[in-house]
């Protein structure tokens, strides 16, 4: 949510930042806004809606200046507005500021500057707050009046902030909101996240809270919480910028869908050695503390919760011992049984989701190990957590997220076999079959993927229902919970996932001839028993897409249509399975126009409760 891109360089800064924030718009925003200073002033252009709206705007207009600010906003005070846009200046016009986050005491500073300073406030934000107060304080010294102003702040916040007299400086704060220094040559940059900068740069800054920064086209300067100067982690991102293009696809979401057996091949390779161990580098639980630990939380949110539900039945198999999944958001509010016999795992594909953060803090506080699983380097999550597995997906542009998850669930595979090697509850031939099933997944998705138009086919018939639910045991119930969410969120259908077995106690009174059943029957132990609950829905005329695998052919006379997946251990067929369910709710969304890499409310990184 919301998005930060600051320049400053030799070269025009308005096409640099306005690229930077287009490569931003996965996160979510409602308007766009740029400021750069001109010759003693600050040009200012923002427009509510997308991008493109503001390059509209700005047209033909010459507007040049080698330092600027940018902004995509996710409306939290004040409806989405030009007005209400960022960036925002003071009342004089001289200072411009962007923020990510929340000003807690917005209102009684409000008070105060009108009272003391005869402040008059043009917009409904609490973000004018800031450029309001960097005004009151500003005698010439830029960072000194921004951190007279954060120090009054109360909240979560990334604040980036340029001054009209001074056209070689910029100045940035962090606290709580994720915030990076891109370094370049000749030039520097402030942003959100790596993705806004990876066609300029791969080497980066990792700001820590409470951290400012000033920056010069040729120096960077930060500055911790007692303001002493201090050096920052230097982190190298392998991300090109040709990975966070479409290469040709029609949405980003496709581009990921069809790198998916990359990725898993990526994600496999890195942690396997030559004889076929896997080893984390990244992990340094030792055997006594792995067997000191009597219990394990997985806690993430949406995809990432489903694919922790994967995890659990992962890490129980194999490492035996008891795992509970609980969603980041509910987790702190229900005095959770966690001490320093506990590992808790957070899964997260952004590393920045702030109520997954607020559970690590939780647990953390309690005296548990954090483990994280997460995609960016140098992320919020990885600097709060004792282990880190980063899963190697490269960006992952569109919302819905693919590819992050199915590395997710690869992750958690490696490190329950890593476990359960360490403290030897599964066999060596146990370990070296399933490390040969692993390596075959590539292959195995690109059958999957091989057979998307027979999907797309089924998404042309169907596209226009509105009943859809998705049915499944065991591991088929959580990759159901995912197949429904991918639904809802880029096509807008209000679909719905249970437990086949839960059919009986009340939703199978919804089932009727409008209704589409897609249900997975990919589990050997559990196929007679999904058989059944599929010819119960069938019997009240809904229609049956089922997917199941190569060898259960038969299957097909109970359903309408049949999608088959390649044999492969049961514990695996996720990374499979999971497969025709994005596909279908990508067709599904396209037939009904959606906009499938940008769907409406939604952000991919969601950095407010």
């Amino acid at each position: 949510m919301c998005g930060i891109v600051g320049y400053v360089g030799t070269e025009e800064a308005k096409d640099i930042i306005i690229d930077g924030l287009r490569r931003l718009e996965y996160r979510g925003y409602d308007s766009a806004g740029i400021a750069i200073v001109n010759d003693g002033s600050i040009i200012v252009r923002k427009h509510v809606g997308e991008i493109i709206n503001l390059e509209k705007l700005i047209g033909n207009e010459k507007i040049s200046g080698n330092i600027g600010i940018g902004h995509t906003r996710w409306a939290t005070h004040g409806a989405p507005s030009d007005l209400n846009s960022h960036p925002h200046l003071n009342e004089a016009n001289s200072i411009a500021i962007v923020h990510n986050g929340i000003v807690e005491n917005y209102i009684e500073l409000k008070a105060m500057l009108k009272e003391k300073h005869n402040v008059s406030f043009k917009t409904e934000t609490d973000s004018e707050v800031i450029a309001m107060l960097i005004g009151a304080y500003y005698e010439g010294d830029l960072k000194e009046a921004l951190l007279k102003a954060v120090s009054i702040i109360r909240g979560a916040y990334a604040i980036a902030a340029v001054a009209a007299d001074n056209p070689n400086e910029l100045v940035a704060h962090r606290k709580d909101a994720p915030l990076i220094v891109g370094i370049g040559k000749g030039c520097n940059f402030v942003a959100s996240d790596f993705s806004a900068l990876v066609k300029h740069t791969d080497d980066v800054y990792l700001l820590e809270n409470d951290d400012t920064v000033i920056l010069t086209r040729d120096s960077i300067k930060i500055l911790d919480a007692n303001e002493k100067q201090v050096q920052r982690t230097l982190m190298h991102i392998g991300w090109s910028a040709e990975a966070a293009e479409k290469g040709g696809h029609e949405h980003f979401m496709m581009k990921e869908i069809l790198e998916q057996p990359a990725v898993v091949k990526e994600t496999i390779k890195r942690r396997l050695n030559e004889d076929g161990i896997i080893e984390f580098d990244e992990i340094k639980i030792g055997l006594n503390e792995l067997k000191s630990f009597d219990k394990i939380y997985i806690v993430a949110c949406g995809t990432a919760y489903h694919a922790g539900l994967i995890g659990r039945y992962a890490i129980e198999n194999m490492v035996k011992i008891p795992v509970e999944v609980d969603v980041a958001s509910e987790f702190r509010y229900r005095n959770p049984l966690v001490d320093e016999k506990t590992l808790f795992i957070a899964i997260s594909q952004s590393g920045e989701t702030s109520d997954t953060l607020a559970a690590i803090k939780e647990a953390k506080g309690k005296g548990a190990r954090i483990l994280s699983i997460i995609n960016v380097v140098g992320s919020s999550v990885a600097r709060e957590s004792d282990d880190v597995i980063y899963t190697w997906a490269g960006p992952e542009i569109a919302v819905a997220s693919t590819k992050a998850f199915i590395t997710q669930i690869v992750c958690l595979h490696m490190l329950s076999l890593y476990m359960g090697r360490l403290v030897g509850t599964i066999s060596n031939r146990h370990y070296e079959e399933f490390i040969s099933e692993m390596l075959k997944m590539p292959e195995k998705i690109d059958e999957v993927l091989a057979n998307r138009s027979e999907i797309e086919e089924y998404a042309k018939d169907l596209y226009s229902r509105e009943k859809v639910f998705y049915i499944g045991r065991g591991l088929d119930s959580a990759v159901c919970l995912e197949g429904s969410l991918k639904l809802k969120e880029i096509s807008y259908i209000n679909s719905f996932a249970i437990a086949a077995g839960e059919l009986k106690h009340g939703t199978i009174a919804l089932m009727d001839p409008d209704t589409i059943v897609i249900a997975l029957a990919t589990q050997d132990k559990l196929y007679e028993k999904m058989l059944s609950n599929i010819q119960e829905v069938k019997s009240r005329r809904a229609h049956v897409i089922t997917i199941t695998k190569d060898k259960n052919r038969s299957i097909s006379d109970s359903s309408d249509e049949t999608i088959y997946i390649p044999d492969c251990l049961d514990e695996l067929t996720p990374l499979l399975s999971v497969v025709p369910l994005q596909l279908f709710a990508y067709y599904v969304a396209k037939e009904r126009e959606c906009n499938i890499d940008k769907p409406k409310n939604l952000a991919k990184s969601v950095t407010v409760e």
